[in-house]
């Protein structure tokens, strides 16, 4: 603990009285300076006790002088008496009291390397016990780091140590462990000043309250891998910001060491789906990834268009239901092969185009893929997450992309450009299947007219219509050209 200016009027072998401001005799003292200067607030940083025997103190600048001691903070006045003064001016004791200033006098018979020196003594034995009080509690949180779960009892352990309460929260500020457990509802109120260290980027820490807890969070690595906050109702001693940085170095380096576990699995994970889409017989492979398959039939879930597929991959991670979920990167594409339990999540995924194929086994995953994928193109038209059994309802113009339909009707019906009549009277004669009769009837002309106006359109396109392709590919560019909005 350390010392105070009533520890230091309770040093009788140093004899001092206490002549004003006892109600702040509980300041701590950092160190101690003697001045016999007029104005020595300029030289003092805050916290000591300034020693002076007044030798250029006049009546009429005691108040000023207590006003600028207090202004910078000093924990105390000693004032030696028997030499410039007999006695403490009354003027200076009248404005300490005031003031709230502790001042004590010094009797003659004590000097004041005496009282120096009770000072050094008591900073150095604080210091001494701050520097145990680290180490021990440095040695503690190695240890609980170096557990099984050592990422949770060490959370745990920075708790116990500063009687606080704990988060580690991942770099997207998702909560990983709380103590104690309560202490995750606080995660809400946290949130804003999770940005603002996010934000700043690089090693960063921040102090800040919330209600009448003080709390100190900084951000874990320079790539801010994650974050710790910790909380509790009083202020946080140096020794305290000390047990702090060290619980967030050691966390730190544990996220790295999750983080590289991580990367190395989803390579793993990319090459074992690889296998499997190859044909591989992979039962003795890699069993433990074997058996993170889900049972058979299982769906395979295509997820494209994400942002980053880190974050979307580590999202995932931290949010996949306990049903069999198994998850791999597949070119650009997030893949999942998941049984109906996890179906639902993931085709809820925001900000990913979802496609899903028909139920199938690993003998026929690369087929399942391909569906998911052909899926998946659609999601991304439809805005919503698409099954490879409904794309029949969607309609062949759902599945060709808008710009390349586009240009492809344009391009083919380029010829007729201008020719409303003939357009109108092939996309008719086309309708009827190719019969005269009812196609002219519907148009209103004579079936020689139709005729006429249908070799026509041969001529200019340059291409027969008695082939049924010719025929599809023109009924499509004109269904294109028909669109709403097109």
């Amino acid at each position: 603990m350390p010392l105070t200016v009533r520890d230091l009027v309770a040093d009788a072998e140093l004899g001092l009285a206490a002549r004003a401001g006892a109600r702040a005799f509980d300041r701590p003292i950092a160190w101690a300076h003697t001045s016999e200067l007029a104005d020595p607030a300029p030289f003092l940083e805050g916290g000591e006790l300034l020693l002076t025997t007044g030798l250029a103190l006049r009546p009429e600048d005691c108040a000023g002088l207590v006003e600028r001691l207090t202004a910078v903070g000093v924990a105390g006045l000693g004032f030696g008496v028997g030499l410039s003064h007999r006695e403490i001016p009354a003027e200076l004791v009248t404005a300490a009291e005031s003031a709230g200033l502790p001042l004590l006098e010094v009797p003659r018979p004590t000097p004041f390397i005496a009282i120096s020196k009770a000072v050094s003594r008591a900073v150095s034995a604080d210091e001494y016990a701050s520097l145990r009080h680290t180490s021990r509690a440095q040695h503690e949180l190695a240890q609980a780091a170096g557990t099984t779960n050592g990422v949770a009892t060490l959370v745990r352990k920075l708790a116990t140590l500063l009687d606080a309460w704990v988060l580690l929260l991942d770099a997207g500020g998702r909560l990983l462990h709380s103590a104690p457990a309560a202490a995750g509802s606080r995660l809400p109120q946290l949130e804003p000043e999770v940005a603002k260290v996010r934000a700043k980027r690089g090693l960063t820490a921040a102090g800040f309250s919330l209600g009448d807890q003080e709390v100190s969070m900084q951000a874990l690595g320079g790539r801010a891998r994650g974050f710790l906050a910790v909380g509790r109702g009083g202020p946080f001693a140096t020794t305290d910001h000390h047990v702090i940085n060290s619980a967030a170095s050691l966390l730190t380096l544990a996220l790295e060491q999750v983080e590289a576990l991580a990367t190395a699995r989803r390579r793993l994970r990319a090459g074992f789906l690889d296998l499997m889409l190859r044909g591989e017989p992979v039962q003795d492979v890699l069993p433990d990834l074997h058996a993170e398959l889900p049972p058979e039939p299982f769906r395979v879930v295509a997820l494209a268009g994400a942002r980053d597929r880190d974050e979307l991959l580590t999202r995932l991670a931290a949010d996949q239901p306990s049903a069999p979920a198994y998850l791999a990167e597949h070119g650009d594409t997030v893949v999942g092969l998941v049984d109906g339990g996890a179906l639902d999540w993931l085709t809820g995924q925001p900000g990913v185009a979802v496609g899903v194929s028909e139920p199938c086994e690993v003998a026929g995953l690369a087929e399942g893929l391909r569906q998911a994928q052909q899926a998946a193109r659609a999601a991304k038209r439809s805005g919503t997450a698409v099954h490879f059994g409904d794309l029949a309802g969607y309609g062949l113009l759902n599945l060709v992309p808008g710009t390349d339909a586009q240009g492809f009707a344009e391009a083919l019906l380029a010829p007729l450009r201008g020719q409303d009549a003939l357009i109108e009277s092939l996309q008719t004669w086309l309708a009827h299947h190719g019969q005269w009769d009812p196609a002219a009837n519907r148009l209103g002309v004579h079936r020689h007219t139709l005729r006429n106006r249908v070799r026509k359109v041969e001529e200019l396109l340059g291409r027969s219509l008695d082939q049924p392709g010719v025929r599809a590919e023109l009924w499509l560019a004109l269904q294109i050209l028909d669109r709403p909005g097109e």
